[in-house]
């Protein structure tokens, strides 16, 4: 059974994790190969307990009882982070008022609707302190940016960031109004 909750501090470690092990996956050839080598589960941990603890909405997906080995507990399989936008204007115009900063799941568990899931459980984070519109920024390569046009993402702007040193594009995709986010379905586009 997979469910979704907000995250507890305790969660830091396993969200670390998935974030490590995205970026491995959907980032070769993308992101230098001795930048991936060297993230760090720790670092990513560290970042995410400060998150929990600051009031950033984070919400994981977790699998338990047939969906994981005998024995064990519920295992965090993906997560996303939202809050406030952060830097969200492009030329002077506003972007958005709140960003989905994070939306990441194990290659395992993709294809299964855990990745929608989280996405609504970011935009409902985001009507609860108030966003009236949302976005996300995803790199122009990553294999997985069609995702976020199917849930009615509008791609409406581009820049150029810097990771490890090299230039990367990066798209960002709205919606607007943020109901367009709650209502989603990959099958309805």
């Amino acid at each position: 059974m997979i469910t979704l909750r907000k995250a507890r501090v305790a969660d830091a470690i396993a969200i670390g994790a998935v974030h490590v092990a995205a970026w491995r996956s959907a980032y070769p050839g993308i992101l230098p190969d001795a930048y991936l080598a060297k993230m760090s589960v720790s670092r990513q941990a560290a970042f995410y307990d400060a998150a929990i603890r600051g009031g950033t909405g984070v919400t994981v997906a977790t699998a338990s009882g047939a969906d994981v080995p005998a024995g064990s507990g519920p295992r965090i399989i993906g997560f996303t982070t939202a809050g406030r936008a952060r830097n969200a204007e492009i030329a002077g115009k506003r972007l958005a008022e709140g960003e989905v900063e994070t939306l990441y799941v194990l290659d395992d568990w993709r294809d299964r609707g855990v990745g929608r899931r989280l996405m609504r459980a970011a935009g409902s984070h985001l009507v609860e302190i108030g966003c009236k519109s949302a976005f996300l920024w995803v790199l122009r390569d990553n294999p997985s940016r069609w995702f976020y046009q199917r849930l009615g993402g509008k791609p409406v702007a581009e820049q150029t960031i810097q990771i490890a040193g090299e230039p990367v594009e990066q798209t960002a995709f709205v919606w607007n109004p943020i109901e367009l986010l709650l209502t989603a379905s990959p099958q309805a586009s």
